[in-house]
């Protein structure tokens, strides 16, 4: 196997991985509202993550990494999503 399709293999089971382990709790989330067990500066740290690594994919010379930019787009909005949930449980709603 060549080095440049192995590579390729190897961003899009990383992607398809990182998106996959990241749904289950953003939909769980969305659907319950629940966020008393989620850790805000993991979410935290892991949007700043995902945010870096996007520009990385973008500003990657030659060319984009589209599969590091678009997996961490998904994973980006996931824990803003999460995060503001978890923010509004925490310090806005009225129990």
């Amino acid at each position: 196997m060549e080095q440049g399709t192995f590579y390729e293999i190897c961003g899009i089971v990383a992607s398809i991985a990182m998106i996959l382990g990241y749904l289950p709790q953003a939909i769980k989330t969305i659907r319950t509202r629940e966020t008393d067990s989620i850790a805000m500066p993991t979410f935290l740290m892991m949007g700043i993550g995902a945010i870096c690594f996007m520009l990385q994919g973008l500003l990657h010379q030659p060319e984009i990494i589209w599969s590091l930019f678009l997996t961490n787009l998904v994973t980006g909005v996931c824990s803003a999503i999460v995060f503001t949930i978890k923010i509004y449980n925490d310090y806005f709603k009225k129990n």
